[in-house]
């Protein structure tokens, strides 16, 4: 299996020499983004303060996922953390400032919140956070956001925002639908902190794994979403909107059979149907794969 580009963990990451700098975000002091054999990594770059949110990091992210989205050349994205921490929510200093907004300043600065998380969220490529140590408040939201996460075992997070009288409002809808609403109702109400252990039982995290380990194994799911076909995944992501929570009716039948007759008769599906029956890889698959 080919090399990756996961970050190292406990630290800023550093840009590997195969690695260019995106297009994406050139001006960014917020996040660092590079691209790496068709993965772009995003690290959330505010160490300092454990890579709290404030309203450049905000707009940063919601350009760089936007630009993302329409670069050919990137096939899958991973979100990581620089320091100690994935990410501990919104930044006081921000908070504080927040406080002597109006209502019309705070409704708008909340619209950035959710159209940052909604740009994440609606990405057509494959997302993997990579989790590590304080994940709380918005962190929370973010790691919702991603197709897949995986976090160390020593990771912790905590829908905190009822602590400080706040609602966890933009990222509700996305932790909800990760962890379900009666996980919700605890967390939610409560602010507890909870572990990494706990998270992987209520499906916010796909999978548990050793600090010295987890760049492993997100480079091992990098392999796996490099092999598949690009298109088909952005067509997976489309195909779990239109079916989740809704009735398995005459409508969603003839929804999901047209799906697949567009999709087998489109180029990539024939190449994927070729490939296998001719036994080599699909012309998609990286050819250190």
């Amino acid at each position: 299996m080919a090399k990756h580009v996961a970050p190292a963990a406990g630290r800023t990451a550093k840009r590997k020499p195969a690695a260019r700098p995106s297009a994406a975000a050139p001006t960014c002091q917020t996040i660092d983004v590079a691209v790496r054999n068709a993965v772009a990594i995003i690290v959330l770059n505010r160490p300092e303060v454990h890579n709290a949110f404030n309203e450049t990091l905000i707009a940063e992210l919601t350009r760089t996922l936007r630009s993302l989205n329409d670069d050919p050349q990137v096939r899958a994205v991973v979100l990581a953390g620089a320091g100690e921490s994935f990410c501990a929510g919104a930044d006081l200093n921000w908070m504080r400032k927040m406080a002597a907004f109006s209502r019309a300043q705070n409704l708008a600065d909340a619209k950035a919140l959710a159209a940052m998380l909604s740009a994440l969220d609606a990405l057509s490529k494959p997302t993997i956070a990579r989790v590590h140590g304080a994940v709380y408040g918005g962190g929370v939201g973010l790691v919702a956001c991603c197709d897949i996460a995986i976090g160390t075992q020593d990771a912790v997070f905590s829908c905190s925002e009822a602590r400080l009288g706040l609602v966890p409002a933009t990222i509700g809808p996305y932790v909800v639908r990760a962890i379900g609403a009666r996980a919700a109702r605890r967390y939610f109400l409560s602010a507890e902190r909870f572990t990494a252990a706990e998270a992987y039982q209520l499906g916010l995290l796909h999978d548990l794994a050793l600090p010295q380990d987890l760049d492993a194994r997100v480079n091992e799911l990098l392999g796996a979403l490099l092999a598949a076909g690009p298109q088909a995944q952005a067509e997976c992501k489309t195909l779990l909107r239109a079916i989740c929570n809704r009735p398995i009716d005459a409508g969603m039948i003839a929804d999901t059979a047209e799906r697949i007759a567009r999709v087998r008769s489109s180029p990539e599906g024939r190449e994927g149907v070729a490939a296998f029956l001719a036994k080599r890889k699909a012309a998609w698959v990286p050819r250190g794969e």
